[in-house]
């Protein structure tokens, strides 16, 4: 039986930060209500994965999800057990942003299940906040942690963003340390990437703001890991950190190219051979569940070689790497010439043990450039 998650894009943020690329609208927490409603209705209208499907893990992601009321919230919930078996779910997450998740609603949500939180940290310096368009401060990082711990969430997350204009090496050593320090249970530490869309990609491309040069990031990745490991949180994947049974679970099924559901505006679902993503527009979302319609804008097959070269993307990224025997027998010759060409090139990057192979963590820093190479066309 396969194992596969569910995801739940909650599209609502108080206000929409200068560097996400993911769909959210600020503003228009009065179409909740309907959102939920409608939300409701593609979850009862949905196509079930075969049979041969076991849910595990559910999160809830967006936007800002720590902004619906429980009671909402409940209601997903309900209508997701009356389509999927829910029994075997063991992870379920919920992204919360510090200040907009109170103690109550938290504790509301303990209660229904979700055994799982995300924080959004991202900075624990004012001026740093500001640049990235967030409302929060340090001190409502600390007290919403605090408070998730006092209601009973043992599995706590912590977000973090590093190579940030104006941001030094003491700064982001001092935030880490100091996350650190509350001993949350998974921490995701990303470096701030330009997105085309964002407003930091407006910025960038007008000259108005520089990032940091690609060495110092470099560094700063190296470091970072090194740091994060000597404390007990090693790093499975190029982002994310945490002992082996604190990994996410959930971001887990996406890597290794497991089914997942997928639900809410411009949500990604995956049903082991077909991708399709759900329409990138709140109004065109309702306009579609109206009229009985799936919300999905896009679809595409994969072939068995699209497949693997997801599966080799994406575990080149993790510390598990990429399982050799997954490439079709009549493939094995290009591969293998390939394979030999670029550890060639990139002498002590990449490796192969036992019929997998493997960035080391100063090959991961040049993954975009070492995966495309690798690749099938």
């Amino acid at each position: 039986m396969k194992k596969a998650g569910i995801y739940i894009h909650i599209p609502f943020c108080a206000v929409k930060c200068m560097y996400c690329d993911f769909y959210s609208i600020a503003d228009q927490n009065d179409q909740i209500p309907s959102f939920i409603e409608a939300l409701i209705k593609e979850i009862k209208i949905s196509k079930m994965l075969p049979e041969d499907r076991i849910f595990d893990t559910v999160f809830i992601g967006g936007g800002t999800p720590s902004l619906i009321e429980a009671k909402f919230l409940e209601r997903i919930i309900s209508a997701l057990d009356k389509k999927f078996d829910l029994s075997n779910v063991n992870e379920f997450t919920i992204e919360a942003n510090p200040g907009e998740a109170p103690k109550e609603r938290l504790k509301d949500f303990l209660s229904l299940g979700i055994n799982r939180l995300s924080i959004g940290v991202q900075s624990l310096h004012p001026h740093l906040l500001s640049f990235l368009t967030r409302i929060h401060d340090a001190t409502q990082v600390f007290t919403t942690f605090e408070n998730a711990r006092s209601v009973g969430f043992q599995n706590i997350s912590c977000d973090l963003i590093y190579s940030i204009p104006g941001q030094t090496w003491s700064m982001w050593e001092k935030d880490l340390r100091k996350i650190i320090s509350l001993q949350p249970n998974h921490i995701s530490a990303y470096t701030l990437t330009v997105e085309k869309g964002t407003s930091l990609f407006e910025l960038v491309r007008n000259r108005k703001v520089q990032m940091p040069i690609d060495d110092e990031t470099g560094k700063w990745f190296l470091d970072t890991h090194k740091i994060l490991e000597e404390s007990g949180y090693p790093g499975y994947e190029i982002s994310n950190f945490g002992s082996l049974d604190m990994q996410c679970k959930h971001n887990l099924h996406y890597w290794r190219i497991d089914p997942y559901m997928a639900f809410g505006p411009s949500a990604h679902g995956f049903d082991g051979q077909r991708r399709w993503n759900n329409t990138r527009s709140l109004n065109n979302y309702f306009q579609k569940i109206k009229s009985n319609e799936k919300p999905i804008s896009t679809t595409e097959n994969l072939s068995d070689l699209d497949l693997v070269n997801e599966a080799l993307g994406f575990g080149l990224r993790m510390k598990e790497g990429f399982n050799i025997s997954l490439i079709p027998n009549q493939h094995l010759k290009i591969f293998d010439k390939k394979y030999k060409k670029i550890k060639k090139e990139y002498p002590k990057l990449i490796y192969d043990r036992e019929k997998r192979i493997f960035l080391t963590i100063k090959g991961m820093l040049l993954s975009d450039q070492i995966i495309p190479e690798l690749l099938f066309e």
